[in-house]
């Protein structure tokens, strides 16, 4: 099972989305059959059969085993992932094209760059886990809070100026360097994306009648 599987394909990211059939990939996290689903679900059985026979047609459910039982075999299955993402790919002819622009303070460039993030990884996890190899990334996550918007702007400056000149010091020789890619080398071509964005707020609890009295 993988951690993260990329839904590319729209019948299947169509699939996915059915607010029953996720209920199904949650709960097959762990192996399990029809009658165990359906007790779990609240369906009867035909019912979570016709869902998890879509589920298996679009590659999201897999057969660990064949239970003999009387006269009856009971099918156990379990998800493809723990979690599923839908690619951009799912939405090709709509799907946001980072090179259509280029503004290192746009939002919706830092979304279009997300975008091919998910579609390329996605691509790098599946053709690692065919080939049985394990997939080099590097990642950081953080969160910074700037007292101001000049000291954000001056952090954005020198965050710019230090990667390029990481990019500078070991990007292959024999070709040129440029954030944003690089033209054909000898070596493995690499992308770097650096992004900062701000966290997203908790939603205040309301008052409750009681609370609002008293204010």
């Amino acid at each position: 099972m993988l951690d993260i599987e990329v839904i590319e394909d729209p019948a299947a990211a169509e699939a996915s989305l059915d607010p029953i059939r996720t209920r199904i990939l949650q709960e097959l996290v762990e192996p399990g059959s029809a009658t165990q689903l359906a007790a779990k679900v609240g369906l009867p059985r035909q019912k979570v059969n016709y869902h998890l026979k879509a589920l298996e047609r679009h590659g999201l459910v897999e057969l660990v085993e064949e239970r003999r039982k009387g006269n009856v075999t009971e099918r156990v299955l379990q998800a493809t992932a723990a979690s599923y993402l839908i690619s951009p790919v799912a939405l090709a002819s709509v799907a946001p094209d980072p090179h259509r622009f280029s503004d290192r303070f746009s939002a919706f460039w830092l979304l279009a760059l997300a975008g091919r993030m998910v579609q390329e990884v996605g691509k790098l996890i599946a053709g690692a886990a065919a080939a049985r190899q394990k997939l080099a990334t590097f990642a950081i996550d953080g969160e910074i809070t700037f007292r101001s918007a000049a000291d954000r702007a001056a952090f954005a400056e020198e965050l710019g100026v230090a990667v390029t000149r990481l990019v500078d010091k070991y990007h292959d020789g024999g070709s040129v360097a440029r954030l944003g890619g690089t033209s054909e080398s000898g070596g493995r071509k690499h992308r770097i994306v650096v992004a900062l964005h701000p966290v997203l707020k908790t939603p205040t609890k309301p008052l409750s009648a009681k609370e609002q009295d008293n204010d």
